[in-house]
């Protein structure tokens, strides 16, 4: 994705950051989520720096031209070759028209072509997530997605305990309530991915405090409930957990409208076509009320 800040008079694909749909959209509206997870080794070396070179645009190619590690130059193409094969498959669009933007906050979108694209790509919102040597790839149309991807086997115990700092209490109890080790590992990288996820939908990333809001989760996977920001509490949202390699994590997040009942549609690899290998309904929806949380 390019590294260019927007100009003002860019149009961006979907409402600001934290805003609630347009007039007459239906957040969620019954459109499929897409997700595409794909390992470094899903594409050859040699054939992820051969698209690279037909589909990046020049600033995307220097940035990948300054990393002093293979690895790090290996992830950031197969992140960058995946953004632009999936938009171009759902915009009906060639991989390098696409012209990819930030918003003032750093949020990449996709810059609306002058006729739209044949699949309205005006409409497509996206979020990426890399780590532990995969790419998550999430697309909606007509409103936000926000996506993490964490590696269990990444974390240390430092790292563990800096990150469960920033939660809100309840989340804190609820990690300190597992046995030292793996099993509060899990459920720490399980609240941190879902906050990662929402922030990132917002449009806010790192920026939303993370103690002003809080999930409840079950025991082994799913949002029970969801205690929004003070900015957030008039709609609902959809999260999704889940683990598509074992010790992989993965959340997202997106506005929801209650009397739909949306579809997540999961690929694994790269997609070489629009085909998605597994399609599952998307969880009941929570939050979209005001409630505070305990100090």
């Amino acid at each position: 994705m390019t590294t260019r800040p927007a100009p003002p008079t860019t149009p961006a694909p979907a409402p600001e950051p934290g805003a609630a749909p347009a007039p007459g959209v239906v957040a969620g509206g019954g459109e499929p989520v897409k997700l595409w997870l794909c390992p470094n080794d899903g594409l050859p070396p040699e054939v992820a720096g051969l698209l690279a070179t037909h589909w990046l645009d020049a600033q995307e190619q220097k940035t990948a031209s300054r990393f002093l590690f293979e690895r790090d130059r290996r992830q950031y193409l197969l992140a960058h070759t995946l953004v632009r094969r999936a938009l171009a498959l759902e915009a009906g669009l060639a991989e390098a028209e696409l012209v990819i933007w930030r918003s003032a906050r750093g949020r990449p979108f996709l810059r609306p072509a002058a006729a739209g694209g044949p699949r309205g790509g005006s409409q497509l919102d996206f979020n990426l997530s890399h780590a532990g040597g995969y790419s998550l790839l999430g697309i909606v149309r007509r409103h936000r997605i926000g996506v993490d991807v964490e590696r269990l086997e990444d974390r240390d115990e430092r790292a563990i305990t800096t990150i469960v700092r920033t939660f809100a209490a309840p989340e804190r109890e609820w990690v300190a309530q597992a046995a030292a080790g793996p099993a509060r590992d899990r459920r720490a990288l399980r609240v941190w991915t879902l906050k990662e996820a929402y922030s990132k939908a917002r449009g806010l990333g790192l920026g939303l405090p993370f103690d002003a809001f809080a999930f409840t989760l079950d025991d082994e996977r799913g949002v029970r409930a969801f205690t929004p920001p003070a900015d957030d509490t008039a709609r609902p949202w959809r999260f999704v957990e889940l683990e598509p390699v074992p010790d992989v994590l993965v959340a997202v997040a997106v506005p929801a409208d209650e009397a739909q009942d949306p579809v997540l549609h999961l690929g694994y690899g790269f997609p070489w076509s629009r085909a998605a290998l597994r399609s599952f309904p998307l969880p009941r929806p929570v939050g979209g009320h005001p409630s505070a949380l305990p100090a």
